[in-house]
């Protein structure tokens, strides 16, 4: 039962109005696995993916650097869930200038524990993939709040869009991601959701719902976000980083620009002690990031 005064972490995190920059997970490649079964704490643990099959596949994964994350459709019913009989996988790549994404299918689960993880393998797609996070078992406000957000796009772009396992950073549900640009949003709206899908089809990024994009560092998705607010370009490829470096009072990144390169000091705060999901009892202090200038390089 919950505390006297109890919120959910979202909306504790809205009061507070934290951050959203340079919160996006490291993720450069991803593995997204069809689990047409529901999902427990660990999508891949507790599912209708066999225990011992999920913990090599998620060893592989992982030991080449791809990031795995269960996906399923939105609004089947559980007979539909119970019965699926082959499995479709996708590999992304989400690093600049690198991006694709491949689709295929195995008959058996087993076969997801061969399948070359290279980027050989696989039909590639030039259709983006919208995956927004429902892991209930994970956070309760990632299903709360990430429900209407992916039933809405799967209205308006159905073959595009999956619900998915848990993207990190419950307290800014509804989450979501867009592929193959890594591309990581955070207190996405129903009412609000096709705008990011409208800029992603013109090649830009909605700026007031990205935490950052995935294949950079959570250093330089903040130097990123601090150019961007600065020059108000919103083209998803309008920067690129050319070096990241540390110092005693922060971190210097240099970013390329066709209108000239920029030099962007980021700053380091701890925030006030939080409950940063539902399931948290002990307050911590987070890592925030702060602008501190933006100057040509």
């Amino acid at each position: 039962m919950a505390e006297p005064g109890w919120e959910p972490c979202s909306n504790r995190s809205l009061e507070r109005n934290d951050p959203l920059a340079g919160t996006a997970g490291l993720g450069e490649r991803w593995l997204l696995v069809e689990i047409e079964s529901a999902w427990g704490e660990h999508a891949f643990f507790s599912s209708a993916l066999d225990v011992q099959i999920a913990a090599r596949l998620v060893s592989r994964a992982e030991a080449a650097g791809i990031r795995p994350l269960a996906i399923r459709r939105t609004r089947l019913r559980a007979e539909e869930r119970r019965s699926q009989t082959s499995w479709q996988w996708a590999i992304v790549d989400c690093r600049p200038g690198r991006q694709s994404i491949r689709w295929g299918r195995v008959d058996r689960v087993e076969d997801l524990l061969t399948l070359p993880l290279d980027g050989s393998a696989g039909e590639e797609s030039d259709q983006p993939v919208y995956c927004v996070c429902t892991h209930a078992r994970h956070d309760q406000c990632c299903a709360v709040r990430g429900r209407p957000v992916v039933e809405e796009l799967a209205r308006r772009h159905p073959e595009e869009t999956w619900e998915c396992s848990h993207l990190g950073g419950d307290r800014f549900a509804a989450t979501m991601i867009v592929f193959p640009h890594g591309l990581l949003y955070g207190r996405v709206t129903a009412a609000d959701v096709e705008t990011v899908a409208e800029r992603y089809y013109a090649g830009l990024i909605a700026p007031e719902y990205l935490r950052g994009r995935t294949s950079l560092t959570t250093i330089a998705q903040a130097a990123e976000a601090y150019a961007r607010a600065a020059s108000g370009d919103d083209r998803i490829d309008a920067y690129s980083v050319v070096s990241e470096h540390a110092h005693p009072h922060g971190w210097t990144v240099e970013l390329a620009h066709d209108s000239g390169n920029v030099t962007v000091e980021v700053g380091e705060r701890l925030s006030e002690p939080l409950l940063s999901t539902c399931g948290a009892t002990i307050p911590r202090r987070v890592r925030e990031f702060a602008a501190i200038s933006i100057a040509p390089a």
